[in-house]
């Protein structure tokens, strides 16, 4: 199913969590970054179109602000999301050069959702840049975030942009290859799901963990995600964005995830 929702689809919001875009010691790994993008790049030439939800704010600011690593206060969490949106604006931005594609920065929040016309605005913004060749980066606005404001999590935020946009698909690149019945890191013998039709069904199925070291989500969010976006006709793909050529193989059958047809 997976490589045939990927051929249909011309549009396609890409969600990609902050674990999949750090290395091992936490820091931003630009060489997963061109790989991504030089997939991409023959997506595009194929005809398709995507918005980027990319996670990785706070990371790309611990890269940079290493003094800040063990600060917890709010304040300093979004002065370094503040730092770090510029850092990852530009490993993008240096990633996406080689293939002469221009990005753009968006940064939401709920409110922005919230008001009838912003949430025009910002649609119309989207196909703008999309139809003269350019890519939206979408991402919280963690520098000015607090609770009442806050999106939560960029699953959400993705499934948001998916149906602001009318995407015909939401890809959310992971750390995970997709739904388990329980957490496979915990249990071995963990049952991977496919292909879920039914997502009410699955409350009764499965073991939900917590989130992982860097994001603020986890599959929960995930879930979640599919079903706001699945009643809008959009289906949706959890699969692991780390591994080798991931949406590439993805789109052969020669990597598993989870499909949410809708």
């Amino acid at each position: 199913m997976i490589p045939r929702l990927i051929a249909e689809a011309r549009k396609i919001v890409i969600k990609i969590g902050s674990n999949t875009l750090a290395d091992q010691d936490g820091r931003m790994n630009a060489a997963l970054l061109e790989e991504i993008v030089d997939q991409l790049g023959a997506f595009i030439k194929a005809g398709k179109q995507f918005v980027l939800v990319s996670s990785g704010a706070q990371v790309a600011g611990l890269s940079t602000m290493d003094k800040w690593a063990r600060k917890r206060d709010i304040h300093y969490r979004q002065a370094l999301c503040a730092v770090g949106q510029v850092e990852l604006m530009d490993a993008w931005r240096r990633a996406f050069a080689p293939h002469k594609i221009h990005i753009a920065q968006i940064l939401l929040t709920q409110d922005d959702f919230n008001d009838p016309i912003r949430t025009l605005n910002m649609r119309n913004t989207l196909f703008t840049l999309v139809d003269e060749g350019i890519i939206p980066i979408i991402n919280e606005n963690d520098t000015v975030s607090v609770e009442e404001i806050k999106i939560g999590d960029n699953d959400t935020l993705a499934a948001q942009s998916a149906v602001l946009w009318s995407a015909d698909l939401l890809i959310l690149l992971s750390d995970i290859d997709g739904l388990y019945d329980k957490n496979p890191r915990e249990f071995p013998q963990a049952e991977f799901i496919g292909e879920v039709q039914d997502i009410d069904a699955l409350h009764g199925g499965i073991s939900i963990g917590g989130a992982n070291s860097f994001g603020t989500g986890g599959i929960a969010t995930k879930i979640e995600a599919a079903r706001r976006v699945v009643p809008y006709g959009i289906p949706v793909i959890i699969t692991h964005g780390g591994k080798p050529r991931a949406l590439e193989a993805l789109a052969s059958g020669a990597q598993r995830g989870t499909a949410f047809p809708a």
